[in-house]
């Protein structure tokens, strides 16, 4: 990875962070935005933006980390949840990739990372709002994929179960919490940041230069095991 030049969207805390400090410890040059001005530049994804400041002329790897985990019965959403959470992880996505694209031709060899979840293919209750707007990012994922695979672009994502980061924060809020997620996972445990950084690191890197439009699971086994 050293000298590539890699740009976060999200990347000042959980697996953002966790994979920045990857990346910069095997020598790559990393440019982190987020709504946060601490150590990052500023990008708020929910607002209409045309161009990314400061960002490199040529991205060999961009990753999209913004996510929401907003869980409860479906009649409790409202159509404003559902326009929420696809306008962070969906259209979020949508204006950072148009905005890279030229620096990521430049590249000549690039990798795109998005997040999905394990609720796509793995039906949970309570995940309609998520489900559907991460549905909707495979969706794109491998549309892309296909599409600027003559670019030497690859486009991938990977799809988690439950990681304890900061956006999970009240789903691990307690022991009996923490105990009830570590038993729905064949593996006996749930992820943490580095489980799901080390997936993006592979994807980002030339250890994967023929790995495009896939959807990697990394879930414990929750979504292939009983």
């Amino acid at each position: 990875m050293r000298d590539k030049k890699i740009v976060i969207i999200g990347g000042n805390s959980g697996i953002g962070e966790t994979l920045k400090d990857k990346l910069e410890a095997s020598g790559a040059e990393v440019s982190t935005y987020s709504r946060s001005q601490e150590k990052t530049h500023q990008l708020d994804v929910t607002t209409d933006f045309g161009g990314i400041d400061s960002l490199p002329e040529k991205i060999d790897g961009l990753v999209y980390c913004p996510g929401t985990i907003n869980l409860k019965p479906f009649h409790r959403f409202s159509v404003e949840d559902f326009r929420t959470d696809f306008e962070i992880n969906v259209l979020g996505a949508v204006k950072t990739l148009q905005a890279s694209l030229k620096s990521l031709k430049k590249a000549g060899s690039a990798s795109v990372v998005l997040f999905s979840t394990v609720a796509v293919q793995t039906g949970l209750g309570f995940h309609s709002s998520i489900a559907s707007a991460k549905g909707a990012l495979e969706g794109l994922t491998r549309s892309l994929a296909a599409e600027w695979a003559a670019n030497g672009i690859r486009v991938n994502a990977v799809a988690p179960s439950l990681t304890d980061t900061p956006l999970a924060n009240t789903l691990l809020s307690s022991e009996d919490k923490k105990e009830g997620a570590k038993k729905r996972h064949p593996l006996s445990r749930y992820g943490n940041t580095d489980d799901i950084a080390s997936a993006a690191y592979y994807l980002l890197s030339d250890d994967s230069s023929w790995v495009t439009g896939q959807i990697i699971k990394v879930d414990g086994g929750l979504s292939a095991l009983r």
